[in-house]
């Protein structure tokens, strides 16, 4: 939300001696996140007003240029070379004479260019400062100023903009009249409501509007106003408010209603009376209608749609975009002012559906002040009939009660006893009544001083007494809350769970991996690309039932779909050498889905609450996992690189285990999403706990990955845990290093002759390394040669060679037993 600061001043009194920065800081005290605070300008030197006298199109070029003589206030007019084509002979123009200096430090000097000497340049709004407008120049009005007035005072650059970013629950601060009455609570100033006007009874000789779904539209305002002159340029002062909230000036009719609802909060639209046939009807679509919006795109509306028809059929998407049908045009005399309020959630479904975002929508999905559309509409149609020579319609049409907050009762000190502090006597009723609280002070059979505040309809967000609570402690400012640490008990520190974690992370991120935070919502297209089977148990989710994204509905059951996305869109930035890891919960729905229970607020749960809550809710373990891409070892001066493979994945596997202090098994798998040749499963004794290898070439090109693109998952709460306090036993004697070579069957995997091996060597043998793996004719045709290199030690003596000897013999003797292997000479 931008806002100038000329235009709050419009509805405080605020001091003369105060800044901009004073009232962002006013808006930061009370919880408004200020994005930025923007003066305008600067732009020193000559700018005036111009009236262009002449326009001379200049041809032989290969885009539209005009050569413009400009009256300036002098005796001569001024030649200005001008690329912009939405001016007229005529029109008032603002210019840069020689010598000014514009935003951006561009200085104006007389030069000649497209064969022509240009005496300054005719200025847009976004060459000003003004705003992102830089579709042409910017016209002012007929009668606005005279030719050669100065137009720094004219365009108000000695103004700023503070730019907000509203939070949902904070709606009724898209708007000045909800800024203003925050600043006028946290600067206690005098504030005047621009909705406080008088509103004429509403009859039934007006238009007539039929509403079939009250819960999707609770009230339905609309006033005409016909006669309206539509060649009536939109007020400078309304134009300048316009632009620098970020609006561009369209028309009379729709600025005014795009004023309005920056002013009020309240959007509105404007039908052309004449094209509107009929009654006008409000309803959800039925399957198949289609309505052609204002952005002349066809769109075919769903049954949860709200619309309003006319006989011809549907003439706007409710709350969203108005159709094409009813437009205003610039014949349009007669005008139909909607001014209506609708349900959050179905707006918030059909801006996503329709993928239609809108100035209108993003206020009506925040809740709109329900007793607001009589007065915007009011207003709007004032400010037709004022600057557009128009007049009333008769009577006016609305549909739908007022609204009726209920009342909330709340102990007088309970802000005191929730904040710790001692406000002084009055500051919650005082606070309260500021925000549009109706208040009555009762007094408790105990003798507790009550307060039954009554919220303002435009505060949806007030239900209960801990929002009234927290209303007081915002306004009296949180800085004035003591930051009191509950003191540690001694003894404690992380679990052993969190041990874990904290160790895995670190072994990750020391071998270069990179932790990242993915989104963890997914949808079928991912399981669809992953080929998993129609029954496999990845495809039960939990549903979101208010999702960003209605193509990501789903909460994931593992880590990667969230990880490959990271993965490709740091590729898709040019990042070729990618290596990831997340750790993360996935979200596993229970066979049969328990009801969530009710707890109440009052008092502490109780266990079995507790139980209940626990029952209810889907099992949620803790995963880690890790995608590698392009080269794992880059290559340089000192040789070549390596690219990344089915065995870092696995490598990146042990380095979890050893991080969790856990010995894992590697062995053969053919499990979706990865290769069937290039996955192994990952145990822990014979208990499955993860996957990795590379993935399917299929599931790689349908998610446009790079190629060989190796994935890691492992289910980090399978892996028991272990006291890893203990100082590790060095031993003081010397290790006996052998190597053995051992030919075996190519399809045995290596994982397992390395386990053969470390069984049969016993104690004595404490590493087991895989150094060279070989093919060829000299070792027969499907066979291959593994060798290993052996380290043996002794943990109370220095141990002989025979003694190593022994054992590995013994090892050498396990891998014949279990896979016919033979020890290569």
């Amino acid at each position: 939300m931008r806002i100038p600061v000329s235009w709050l001043a419009t509805r405080l009194e605020l001091p003369e001696d105060t800044t901009p920065q004073q009232l962002a800081d006013a808006f930061l005290r009370i919880g408004l996140e200020v994005e930025g605070v923007h003066p305008l300008g600067p732009v020193t030197g000559p700018l005036v007003v111009g009236r262009v006298a002449e326009i001379e199109e200049l041809t032989g070029f290969k885009k539209p240029i005009r050569y413009c003589q400009v009256e300036v206030g002098g005796e001569d007019p001024q030649g200005v070379v001008c690329g912009a084509t939405n001016f007229r002979e005529g029109d008032l123009v603002v210019v840069a004479l020689p010598g000014a200096v514009l935003p951006g430090d561009f200085t104006i000097s007389a030069r000649k260019t497209y064969g022509r000497i240009s005496n300054g340049m005719i200025c847009s709004a976004r060459e000003l400062g003004l705003g992102d407008e830089h579709a042409g120049i910017m016209v002012l009005p007929p009668g606005t100023a005279s030719p050669g007035d100065d137009a720094h005072e004219l365009l108000g650059l000695d103004d700023t903009v503070i730019e907000l970013a509203v939070t949902p629950d904070r709606g009724y601060c898209l708007s000045v009249r909800g800024l203003a009455r925050e600043l006028a609570c946290a600067m206690d100033l005098p504030y005047g409501d621009p909705a406080a006007i008088e509103v004429p009874e509403a009859t039934g000789d007006a238009h007539p509007v039929r509403v079939e779904d009250p819960q999707g539209c609770p009230r339905f305002v609309m006033r005409r106003v016909s006669g309206i002159d539509p060649t009536a340029p939109t007020p400078w002062w309304m134009q300048r408010r316009l632009l620098l909230a970020g609006i561009r000036s369209i028309s009379l009719p729709v600025d005014v209603t795009n004023y309005v609802m920056l002013e009020t909060g309240q959007p509105l639209h404007a039908f052309d009376a004449n094209l509107v046939k009929g009654e006008l009807v409000v309803r959800r679509a039925t399957a198949g209608e289609k309505l052609t919006t204002l952005d002349g795109v066809e769109r075919e509306l769903d049954p949860d749609d709200i619309i309003i028809c006319d006989d011809t059929g549907p003439v706007s998407l409710a709350a969203v975009m108005g159709g094409a049908s009813t437009e205003i045009g610039s014949d349009t005399t007669d005008v139909l002012i909607e001014a209506a309020n609708w349900d959050p959630a179905s707006v918030a479904r059909a801006v996503r559906r329709h993928r239609l975002p809108s100035e209108a929508a993003k206020r009506f999905e925040r809740a709109v002040d329900p007793a607001l559309p009589p007065a915007a509409a009011e207003l709007a149609a004032q400010l037709l009939v004022q600057y557009a020579d128009g007049r009333f319609g008769r009577g006016r049409t609305d549909v739908g009660p007022a609204p009726v907050r209920e009342p909330i009762t709340m102990p007088l000190s309970l802000p005191d006893q929730v904040a710790g502090v001692r406000y002084e006597r009055g500051a919650t009723a005082r606070r309260l009544g500021q925000i549009g609280c109706r208040m009555e002070l009762v007094t408790a059979d105990d003798g507790t001083a009550m307060v039954t505040a009554t919220p303002p309809t435009w505060r949806a967000d007030l239900t209960q007494p801990a929002d009234l609570v927290e209303e007081v402690l915002r306004l009296e400012g949180y800085d004035t809350i003591p930051s009191t640490l509950p003191p540690a008990p001694a003894g404690r520190g992380l679990t052993e769970g969190q041990r874990r974690r904290r160790a895995v992370s670190r072994a990750l991120a020391s071998a270069g991996y990179v932790e990242v935070l993915p989104f963890p919502f997914t949808g079928p297209a991912v399981w669809d690309a992953f080929g998993l089977d129609a029954d496999d148990v990845r495809r039960r989710t939990v549903q979101v039932l208010n999702p960003l994204e209605t193509e990501r509905a789903e909460l994931a059951t593992t880590l990667l779909p969230g990880l490959l996305d990271t993965l490709r869109r740091n590729v898709s930035r040019g990042e070729r050498d990618v290596a990831l890891f997340h750790i993360g919960q996935v979200v596993l729905p229970r066979a049969e889905q328990v009801p969530m229970p009710e707890v109440g607020v009052a008092d502490r749960p109780s266990d079995e609450e507790l139980a209940l809550l626990d029952g209810a809710l889907p099992q949620q373990p803790t995963h880690v996992a890790v995608v590698l891409a392009g080269q794992r070892e880059q290559a340089g001066w000192w040789g070549k690189g390596r690219a990344a493979s089915w065995s870092d994945a696995v490598a990146a596997a042990h380095l979890v285990a050893a991080g969790a202090g856990v010995e894992l098994r590697v062995v053969a798998a053919d499990h979706a999403p990865w290769h069937p040749g290039r996955c192994a499963e990952l145990r822990v004794g014979d208990w499955p706990v993860g996957h990795a290898g590379e993935l399917h070439p299929k599931v790689v090109e349908a998610l446009g990955l790079p190629k060989r693109t190796c994935v890691m998952e492992l289910d980090l709460d399978q892996l028991p845990l272990t006291e890893r306090r203990p100082a590790p036993k060095v031993s003081p004697y010397p290790p006996v290093l052998l190597d053995i070579a051992l030919v075996v069957d190519r399809k045995v995997p290596v994982a397992e002759v390395a386990e053969a091996v470390r069984d049969g060597g016993g104690e004595l043998l404490e590493d087991v390394r895989l150094f060279d793996v070989y093919e060829g004719e000299q070792i027969g045709e499907g066979k291959r040669s593994l060798a290993f290199a052996l380290r043996f030690r002794a943990a109370d003596r220095t141990l002989t060679v025979e003694e190593a000897s022994v054992a590995r013999d013994t090892a050498v003797a396990a891998a014949t037993e279990r896979f016919g292997a033979t020890l290569r000479a």
